[in-house]
């Protein structure tokens, strides 16, 4: 499938190229709207408002699926929605099972804060399928222990430094789309602004 995303403007991209051409799983062009319309006709458009970005990588992804239970959302009454973790973790002794639904609800919370990577290694059985089947990337562990949040962008001090790659040409599809004109607003913002995520040209998350 041939897709052109179009935003106010294009992270890292030359200035005037508001859109990204994907073709299946790969980045085809980057440069002006008008553009790469012209040279696909055919393609399905994507609008969006805000700024398109490279996807996230989360480094924090092993203590947040593996030392945190991510309520179903029948649970909210009894147990909130937000992750628990410490001695009211081990107080809900979680099976396999569980534990497998637990990351498979934070997996969806990742994507709806633009992350397509993820930092490994995953030792819970449950939670690596859950991780294989979910398309993310795995990376291999960082040199450091790394804080455990869904944003990854409150970690850092600067947006880039959690982007998995520069948006290139025949790059990876993995883009996230945030509601923000410029990376300095994204820092303020949050990956909470995230719009729609893209993982392999497939657009797995939109905000509605």
């Amino acid at each position: 499938m041939l897709t052109v995303h179009a935003a106010d403007v294009v992270h890292g991209a030359p200035v005037g190229a508001d859109a990204v051409a994907v073709d299946g799983g790969t980045i085809a062009a980057i440069g002006p709207y008008e553009d790469l319309l012209a040279d696909r006709p055919r393609a399905r458009v994507r609008r969006w408002s805000g700024l398109i970005t490279p996807g996230l990588l989360n480094a924090g992804a092993p203590a947040l699926l593996e030392a945190a239970y991510h309520p179903d959302p029948r649970e909210a009454d009894e147990l909130g929605t937000e992750p628990i973790t410490g001695a009211a973790l081990v107080a809900l002794d979680l099976d396999e099972a569980r534990w497998g639904a637990s990351a498979r609800r934070g997996l969806q919370r990742m994507l709806r804060h633009g992350t397509t990577a993820v930092r490994g290694p995953f030792t819970r059985p449950a939670v690596r399928t859950a991780v294989a089947r979910s398309g993310l990337r795995v990376h291999a562990p960082g040199p450091a222990a790394q804080p455990v949040g869904l944003d990854p962008l409150a970690c850092v001090a600067e947006p880039d430094e959690v982007f998995v790659a520069a948006l290139a040409v025949g790059g990876p599809a993995d883009l996230a789309v945030f509601g923000v004109r410029d990376p300095a607003e994204l820092r303020t913002a949050g990956a909470g602004s995230c719009t729609a995520t893209v993982l392999g040209g497939r657009l797995v998350f939109r905000r509605g």
